[in-house]
């Protein structure tokens, strides 16, 4: 009985596997009908036909939304916990609300994760990872066997997928100014350099370039060069160490070599690219603070 049971619950688990991206397309419907906004509109929790209208008073189609899909959808994420909803009585329609989760999608707010989502979920994206198996049988990189050329030419080609990628990565914020360059050629003087999901594009080789061309940039008085990236923990029982492997599959589809690395794999790194000695703090999200000193 034990046997079957173990055998049952290996079929749940390749099953929850299987669908496992029905969460993320969930997610990307009720971003590309901003329903966060719709709720956060109204300042409360809202009926299903309210937020229905509110989709309706942007929607370019003609017929009205299907409350029942609509429903489906918003069940599901429920219970994923991105909404939350209630009945205030017995006999009245459910009203959903906003949850720490789902302010993260609303398109407006200081911190957002819309433009990532679109990114991520663009169809040019997706596709790349129908090419993880060719990737494995005879190596290149998936975004190119998808696309036809690397996320960097396909970016410059496509104005659509480039406005998400650039506000995906380079969002606007107070007092940061974005200057152009090329880091593998020079990087100005600076008394310390930041690098937030920089290295994690590029492979060892190209990643050690860079890290020379910032030791040159502090050399004359600057301190340190400060790099926020994914430390993985690939042992890890933490939620946010299976994450850290998941982005890792992530590098696959979609960089040019890149990936996330180990501890070990960024000291290495470090030290071949003039910075022996680091410190590493760890922030409560999937990335690390990893501080670099030059020799």
């Amino acid at each position: 009985m034990a046997e079957e049971e173990a055998i049952l619950q290996g079929q749940q688990n390749i099953t929850k596997l299987l669908f496992a991206f029905a969460d993320t397309m969930a997610l990307k419907c009720v971003v590309e009908l901003r329903i966060a906004d719709i709720i956060n509109s109204h300042g409360l929790p809202i009926s299903l036909s309210e937020i229905a209208a509110g989709i309706q008073s942007t929607s370019s189609s003609s017929s009205p939304p299907n409350i029942n899909y609509l429903f489906r959808i918003m069940r599901l994420l429920v219970r994923k916990g991105v909404f939350s909803s209630h009945a205030p009585n017995q006999n009245e329609e459910k009203l959903y609300g906003l949850t720490n989760s789902s302010k993260w999608l609303l398109r407006d707010a200081d911190f957002s994760m819309t433009p990532i989502i679109q990114a991520v979920t663009h169809h040019c994206s997706m596709d790349s990872f129908q090419k993880l198996n060719k990737c494995v049988e005879e190596g290149g990189y998936a975004f190119a066997k998808a696309n036809g050329c690397e996320i960097w030419e396909f970016a410059s080609m496509n104005p659509e997928f480039n406005r998400l990628f650039n506000s995906a990565t380079a969002p606007e914020h107070a007092g940061v100014v974005h200057v152009g360059g090329d880091m593998f050629v020079e990087i100005p003087h600076a008394d310390a350099i930041v690098m937030k999901w920089i290295l994690h594009d590029w492979n060892d080789e190209d990643c050690v370039k860079i890290l020379k061309n910032c030791h040159k940039a502090i050399a004359n008085g600057g301190v340190k060069v400060i790099i926020v990236e994914i430390v993985l923990q690939p042992d890890g029982v933490a939620p946010l160490d299976e994450t850290g492997l998941i982005f890792d599959l992530s590098m696959i589809a979609h960089s040019s070599g890149g990936k996330e690395r180990t501890e070990t794999e960024w000291e290495k790194l470090l030290r071949d690219g003039g910075f022996p000695r680091h410190r590493i703090i760890q922030i409560p999200d999937v990335i690390s603070i990893i501080e670099a000193y030059p020799a």
